[in-house]
């Protein structure tokens, strides 16, 4: 490419002659000012695109928040708040509403969820980043993104299929039980919460820099140390995040759960007999639902909402104590 500086033939006024590739252009000053009016009519383009798809999220919020508040709390209130979250009793044909067995079925499976699906997710993350070899690492990754692909549905099945048996010929002599159970729900929901803990938390791992990990090395430390020591203390946000969102899976998921926990709506009485978590009680009883019973099911879903603002908000002061 090269120029020539010329002269236009109208106007006199300096313009630059550029010839790149066969093909031959003026850029006098005239044309720059139209290019650059172009550029600034394509960036203010895409910030009203940015600003609309922005705008139609927080809109979704704002009507999910008022659909289930301006019909869900007027239920509360004819219910009585102490009645129905302290409620044991759930028995629509009676007109008593309490979803405390659906509460703490939903407390108890989730945070058996936790316990089994974060400690194997965040160890998978840290083999994955720092020591899987890369031909094992070719075969894992795809494997665990497919789990994430997998429908509930499908879960729900293989855990009927498989989980159930499995725990009622284990546990039934000892505990009793139909394999339908807080156990069975809770290792299923493990499972399906992994891709999100392992994705998020080796995304986290892999994103602290290289020095915190050589610079262990400089001071002694062996490789395991120096990994478990340093570089995951680092990804703590990052791999708390996953954690929170995995959390959010467990207490939101409804098809699988409702296919193994056995859907009995009675205080959980141990971890080896059924119970009916939130989510499965809306899915349940909606379809037939009229009246009071149709709202006090909407109001469970406000105390479900309720709950993941709060798994959010607590999340958000973890964060920014990290920060302070």
């Amino acid at each position: 490419m090269w120029q020539d500086i010329t002269r236009d033939e109208i106007t006199l006024r300096p313009c630059f002659y550029v010839k790149h590739a066969g093909y031959d252009v003026i850029s006098s000053p005239g044309n720059r000012k139209k290019v650059r009016i172009m550029k600034n009519l394509k960036e203010q383009l895409m910030h009203m695109v940015f600003l609309l798809s922005a705008c139609v999220s927080i809109l979704c919020v704002a009507m999910i928040c008022v659909f289930l508040f301006a019909n869900g709390i007027p239920a509360i209130g004819k219910i009585g708040i102490f009645q129905f979250l302290a409620g044991e009793k759930w028995k629509p044909g009676n007109n008593i509403f309490g979803i405390l067995p659906m509460i703490l079925g939903s407390i108890y499976v989730t945070a058996g969820a936790v316990l089994i699906g974060v400690p194997i997710g965040i160890l998978t993350a840290v083999f994955m980043s720092r020591f899987c070899p890369k031909p094992v690492y070719k075969v894992v990754k795809p494997a665990i993104d497919l789990l994430a692909g997998i429908p509930s549905v499908v879960y729900g099945f293989f855990g009927l299929c498989v989980i159930v048996p499995a725990v009622r010929t284990l546990f039934k002599d000892t505990f009793g039980g139909n394999g339908q159970s807080i156990f069975t729900a809770s290792v299923l929901l493990g499972i399906m919460i992994l891709p999100t803990i392992i994705g998020i938390a080796e995304s986290a791992i892999r994103a602290v820099p290289e020095r915190y990990y050589q610079g262990a090395l400089a001071l002694g430390a062996t490789h395991e140390r120096a990994v478990f020591l340093t570089v995951v203390p680092a990804a703590k946000s990052g791999i708390i995040a996953g954690i929170v969102l995995g959390i959010g899976r467990a207490i939101g998921e409804t098809m699988a759960v409702i296919m193994v926990a056995g859907n009995q709506a009675r205080m959980p009485k141990g971890i080896f007999q059924g119970i009916r978590t939130l989510t499965a009680n809306i899915v349940i009883e909606m379809g037939y639902a009229t009246d009071l019973h149709r709202e006090a099911l909407i109001a469970t879903g406000v105390v479900l909402f309720v709950f993941i603002l709060i798994i959010n908000m607590l999340f958000s002061i973890l964060k920014r104590k990290e920060v302070h």
